[in-house]
């Protein structure tokens, strides 16, 4: 029975992503992104409890990616066409003709980040180079980060930066450089405690910490800020270590 815990902490991650994309669809974003963060909570653990009930197996790995895929996956892309296509939806000087017919393509560049987020979850299956930390932006950082953006948009102090996620090619860079920094060759430390305690779990303590500190006092816009850090730090433990 054992073997059934972690794979049910998998499958709740799958349930879970399809709750998010149901709450897209519907235009509930915030419903969206607490449905991607229950993923990502279940996804946390299915690995860590694998490993203490010594019940790994080939078909838990399968299971995490595919779950991964629809979680980390799809639910991003999805999130980032229907930011577009509101865009130009709710933009009154937007009219569709000969010459800006071209523009209606512009939301389905938000599902580059599903093909990347595909490419960076297949890769992982087989680098061997992965197995205590992360080349390139996990999928579930890269979600939040990305989900993060309707979420920012609820938070009236920030009036330029709402302007500047309701434009159409900041949010195609955002595309871009999120596929980029999955597939990037930047190694990262993992976020995943292999071991609950200070010496072989201190890094992952200390930034988790700096997280909840950000989140406190930033509230949704902390999500971008710490995912970012968390590039700066690895970037810095990388030289550390190298030294």
């Amino acid at each position: 029975m054992k073997r059934f815990i972690p794979n049910t902490f998998t499958m709740m991650n799958l349930l879970s992503g399809l709750l998010a994309l149901i709450s897209i669809f519907n235009g509930f974003y915030d419903h969206a992104f607490l449905f991607v963060c229950l993923g990502i909570f279940f996804d946390f653990w299915d690995g860590f409890l694998a490993r203490k009930l010594n019940v790994s197996s080939e078909l838990g790995v399968q299971l995490d990616s595919l779950a991964d895929m629809v979680t980390s996956g799809v639910v991003p892309g999805l999130m980032m066409f229907k930011l577009l296509e509101n865009i130009q939806l709710n933009d009154s000087n937007y009219m569709v003709t000969e010459e800006t017919a071209y523009m209606g393509f512009v939301p389905y560049l938000g599902f580059i980040v599903t093909l990347a987020s595909c490419y960076r979850l297949a890769k992982f299956n087989i680098d061997t180079r992965q197995t205590e930390s992360f080349i390139g932006l996990p999928t579930p950082a890269n979600t939040l980060l990305l989900m993060s953006i309707p979420m920012i948009q609820y938070v009236d102090s920030y009036e330029w930066l709402l302007e500047a996620l309701n434009n159409p090619y900041i949010l195609v860079v955002i595309i871009l450089v999120s596929a980029y920094l999955l597939n990037a060759e930047i190694p990262l430390f993992s976020l995943k405690f292999k071991k609950l305690d200070w010496e072989n779990a201190k890094t992952q303590i200390i930034f988790l910490v700096y997280s909840s500190i950000l989140l406190f006092v930033l509230a949704f816009t902390a999500i971008p800020v710490i995912i970012f850090s968390y590039i700066i730090f690895s970037l810095i433990l990388n030289t550390t270590s190298k030294k």
